[in-house]
């Protein structure tokens, strides 16, 4: 079911019928709507996400992405820049 919601508002992407910037349902609404659990919605828009085909607008919910295929930005994992000095004293 998630594979069938990602490719139905994929399609809509591609016709133009959802534009960029255009705010999607929330994941209850939709899920509402179309009779089916929240997590399969959650997961149509996460996939649709990491092909850069949505973005999250925070608390504004999930909007067409105006990149269209390009990936998304996704937090990177840096450490907190601490280094350690014990190798560096000895010499």
């Amino acid at each position: 079911m998630t594979r069938q919601i990602r490719e139905q508002l994929n399609d809509l992407i591609e016709r133009g019928e959802l534009i960029a910037g255009t705010i999607l349902p929330s994941e209850r609404e939709l899920a509402n709507t179309l009779n089916v659990a929240r997590n399969v919605v959650r997961g149509a828009y996460e996939q649709l996400m990491d092909v850069g085909r949505l973005t999250s607008e925070g608390r504004k919910g999930r909007s067409v992405s105006s990149g269209g295929r390009g990936g998304t930005k996704k937090k990177s994992s840096k450490k907190s820049g601490k280094t350690s000095k014990s190798k560096s004293r000895k010499k």
